[in-house]
């Protein structure tokens, strides 16, 4: 947290400094991701990117048009929530392509003022706070990657699992359930499991009373094993995940949130390998390579989340009702407490801070 510091010498854009087909943007709040504290940290090994000194950090927020460039589709006032990279539609972006904000010289959204081109900014929710549109973006926007734009889309009736309880596995919780999937969730704790049932999950698993619980889930699926895995934890359960879900089924991998192993599948998964059927793994990204048979499933590894995205979620949450899970807010100023309360958080939902004064 040292590379983390407060600024007020930046001035504000005036409107002449406004491009055409741009907004300025006065944030309100700003949602905390894993990936941010990596950049942080300047942890290239776990998350590849140059480091990111001098931008403000996150990627997640929510805030309101103050001015608008010539030929903006904006109007003052007007209530936006942020894309979260450059990456507008198609074909998918490698990570440096992604344009990330908050990284790689792509400035975040924990500041006050940005400018942002307009296909960056998309119309919020009226019932929804700033803090709760701020927890939209990344968490949400990679539910729906991972359920509605994978190679197998959700459908009503299917079986989905997912991990835990943070901003991903509540979004994917409360967007299955609303489309009509039933929901299996773990977690090492009995009453985050009572939440994510709250939440629309039709059965909870603690995996530190139950460690086998791939086996809990071909149970609860009459032998047959998910549709979809959502894979959070990273190299300690993946194993669990792929053969918890049934022949032809997929498995997406979202997290790397626990401690490497021996021979690391993740990597490779979610930064681009081609994984499906008969498979290659390397050991750590090395030459050293694995042979797996995965009998007919699918593992896809899934990276970013364009402006494409942010509208279908959208278009979830105003139609399906859903407010998103808010774990804690902080004021402004203690946006430094904020990052380090976010070490290591396990609870329920999203971490955001507010902005400005």
């Amino acid at each position: 947290l040292q590379n983390l510091h407060y600024t007020t010498s930046i001035p504000i854009p005036s409107t002449k400094d406004i491009p055409p087909g741009h907004a300025l943007v006065r944030m309100r709040a700003a949602a905390i991701n894993p990936r941010d504290m990596m950049i942080i940290a300047m942890d290239t090994e776990t998350y590849p990117v140059k480091e990111a000194n001098g931008i403000a950090p996150c990627a997640d927020g929510a805030g309101e048009i103050e001015a608008v460039g010539e030929g903006s589709r904006w109007k003052e006032g007007e209530r936006v929530v942020v894309s979260p990279s450059g990456w507008v539609d198609g074909e998918v972006p490698d990570l440096w392509g992604m344009k990330a904000k908050g990284a790689e010289g792509v400035e975040g959204t924990l500041r006050e003022f940005v400018v942002l081109e307009d296909s960056h900014l998309h119309r919020a929710p009226d019932r929804l706070s700033f803090t709760e549109l701020a927890a939209l973006p990344v968490a949400g926007g990679t539910a729906v990657n991972t359920l509605l734009f994978g190679p197998v889309p959700l459908r009503k009736g299917m079986v989905v699992l997912t991990q835990g309880t943070g901003g991903v596995s509540c979004a994917v919780i409360q967007i299955a359930t609303a489309l009509g999937a039933a929901v299996i969730v773990t977690s090492s704790s009995d009453e985050k499991l009572e939440t994510a049932k709250k939440l629309g999950a039709t059965h909870g698993i603690n995996y530190r009373t139950n460690p086998s619980w791939e086996e809990e889930v071909i149970r609860l699926t009459n032998g047959k094993g998910v549709d979809h895995a959502v894979e959070i934890g990273g190299a300690q359960s993946i194993e669990k995940s792929v053969r918890a879900t049934k022949q032809g089924g997929l498995i997406s991998v979202v997290g790397i949130l626990s401690e490497d192993r021996a021979v690391n599948l993740v990597g490779p998964i979610l930064f681009g390998a081609k994984i499906g059927g008969l498979y290659s793994i390397p050991s750590k990204l090395s030459s050293d390579w694995t042979l797996i048979a995965d009998l007919g499933r699918t593992v896809r590894g899934v990276l970013g989340v364009s402006s494409a995205m942010v509208v279908k979620l959208l278009e979830v949450i105003r139609e399906q009702r859903i407010r998103p899970v808010i774990g804690r807010e902080f004021e402004w100023k203690d946006s430094k407490d904020a990052f380090e309360y976010s070490i290591g958080w396990s609870g329920v939902g999203k971490i955001v801070i507010k902005v400005g004064d």
